[in-house]
């Protein structure tokens, strides 16, 4: 799946099946579903992927702190711009594209 195909099925009311933990947090972060993104992504949190999504979603919530926790688990800097752009930067990467 590309990134294109993914944000499009953001108009779904549940997320393609066979999406990894951290692009089905992603998806449900996407949508504003904070709550159940974070519950899927703190499941598997020694994966990277799901750390970065966590990171992300820290960053939604405003809590910086805890945000930067999860980046440097995840191995990444803390993002600058919108959260939306940064979802979507996410996304492309999770996705190879």
């Amino acid at each position: 799946m590309d990134v294109d195909r993914f944000l499009q099925t953001l108009a779904r009311s549940e997320p393609p099946a066979g999406l990894t933990p951290a692009l089905e947090g992603l998806w449900w972060g996407l949508k504003g579903a904070w709550d159940r993104a974070h519950r899927l992504v703190q499941a598997h949190e020694d994966d990277p992927a799901c750390a970065w999504v966590h990171a992300w979603l820290h960053r939604i919530e405003g809590d910086l702190g805890n945000a930067g926790y999860w980046y440097r688990r995840a191995g990444h800097r803390p993002a600058r711009g919108s959260t939306e752009e940064e979802g979507r930067a996410i996304a492309r990467a999770l996705l190879g594209g």
